[in-house]
């Protein structure tokens, strides 16, 4: 829609010049003037950030396998830094993404199928992908570390 068009239908702009060109002085859409957050805003935004996270993290999953396949020495340089807190800090973040992601994948299929979309339903499966997200991560870590399976190399410097 060209200027002239939408300012001949539209309300000019107090205050403009005269013989200035009208600007059409929009509404806001109603939902920016009532909007409410909901804990399902939360799981969108999070089932979004989270699959970016386990799509950065496949790169670490590749170098852990070129590792692998090029040795103990450089296998040993890898579990050196993966081993290192900031490096037990993105593992740790990178389970979260994965419970997570799995977690609120299943309750989009269950809205694909049409269950659970009323709004107290779609709040109370949101919360459970987040729970099940926070206890599962804490779970596999807390197994992890008391088996030792994971051990904390504090020694090197990055």
């Amino acid at each position: 829609m060209s200027q002239a068009s939408a300012g001949a239908t539209g309300k000019a702009r107090k205050g403009a010049a005269k013989g200035a060109p009208r600007t059409l002085v929009r509404p806001l859409s109603p939902h920016v003037q009532v909007w409410r957050w909901h804990v399902t805003m939360l799981g969108s935004i999070l089932h979004r950030a989270s699959g970016v996270a386990l799509y950065v993290g496949t790169a670490l999953v590749i170098a852990w396998a070129a590792a692998v396949a090029m040795g103990p020495d450089t296998y040993a340089e890898f579990v050196r830094y993966a081993g290192h807190p900031l490096g037990l800090l993105v593992w740790f973040g990178l389970s979260g993404a994965l419970f997570y992601h799995l977690a609120s994948g299943l309750r989009h299929l269950l809205w694909d199928l049409g269950a659970g979309l009323k709004p107290k339903t779609a709040d109370a499966l949101t919360n459970l992908s987040l729970w099940f997200a926070v206890i599962a991560t804490l779970a596999l870590w807390g197994w992890l570390l008391f088996s030792g399976a994971v051990r904390l190399s504090l020694t090197m410097t990055l």
